[in-house]
């Protein structure tokens, strides 16, 4: 039997998170934004003398998502809404970047190894403490529910349903990367078109006598977008004056976007296809977040 455990976070709502995924998405915000808190819970948690433990890969899922942008009457394009910062000295507003910002609500499923049976209770209290004290994806916690242990065997289809059934109503978001590759070894497109190819919506009319209808699809179904999974570097490992940790190698780097997709959890047959984790190709410069079944 396959036996794995699993921490839950249900209902996380943040308040202010960031929307900016990358330097040319807003949306959803990127993967490793939320890599990086499961990272710092886990950093935290060894610190509390849970030496072995190791939060493998995380899952999440959405189950509300209000966008801060405003599109008025017969506008085209809709407006970041922006926040006001404080006046100078002489009562006028400065300068401020745009900063696109989003509420959601999240669960987040979290695999867990190296956590002995004994500390499962003070595993599950240190982590509702921790909690409380994160930011998520640049957000603030509004609330959260109480932390969940759950043992999954994967051979018994009761045991998945139960986890799965823990992250409704919502949608998880699992990765189509392979989309764009058939696309780009089929058609001999590169990887922005046949992303864009994806993303648009067609617009076709059909005339049959005088009666016109018209009909909306995109190139597969699904609930396709366009998703931020990490970044490429672009310079030679090194330092840089003035960087945060002068011990760990530095190197600049440009962001990595891919397709992924929303689905409803009842959908989702095998946990690794929803379950991400860092991978690191240094042949290639990547430092990336993909789900466990396509690592």
């Amino acid at each position: 039997m396959s036996y794995r455990q699993f921490l839950l976070l249900p209902h996380l709502k943040i308040h202010n998170a960031n929307a900016m995924s990358s330097p040319y998405t807003i949306g959803f915000p990127a993967m490793t934004a939320w890599l990086g808190a499961v990272h710092a819970l886990q950093r935290h948690l060894r610190q509390q003398g849970l030496i072995e433990l190791e939060l493998k890969g995380v899952a999440v899922s959405c189950h509300q998502f209000d966008l801060q942008t405003y599109q008025g009457p017969g506008d085209f394009v809709s407006s970041i809404v922006g926040t006001a910062n404080p006046l100078d000295k002489d009562g006028s507003r400065p300068a401020f970047v745009e900063e696109a910002r989003c509420h959601l609500e999240v669960s987040l499923l979290v695999e867990i190894q190296g956590l002995d049976s004994d500390d499962d209770q003070r595993f599950i209290e240190l982590v509702n403490q921790q909690v409380q004290r994160m930011k998520f994806a640049g957000g603030d916690l509004l609330s959260a529910r109480k932390a969940e242990f759950l043992p999954v065997n994967e051979d018994d289809t009761t045991s998945m349903k139960k986890a799965l059934n823990k992250l409704m109503l919502g949608y998880v978001l699992i990765e189509r990367r392979a989309l764009l590759a058939d696309s780009m070894r089929q058609e001999g497109k590169d990887a922005l078109d046949a992303l864009l190819d994806y993303l648009s919506i067609q617009h076709r009319a059909t005339q049959d006598g005088e009666t016109v209808s018209w009909s909306s699809k995109r190139k597969t179904a699904g609930w396709l977008v366009p998703i931020a999974v990490g970044f490429q570097g672009i310079s030679e490992l090194g330092t840089a004056k003035n960087q945060r940790d002068v011990s760990t190698p530095h190197r600049f780097a440009e962001s990595v976007v891919t397709l992924g997709e929303f689905v409803m959890p009842h959908r989702i047959n095998n946990l690794d296809d929803m379950m991400w984790q860092y991978r690191v190709d240094l042949q290639r410069n990547l430092y990336l977040c993909q789900t466990l079944s396509n690592a």
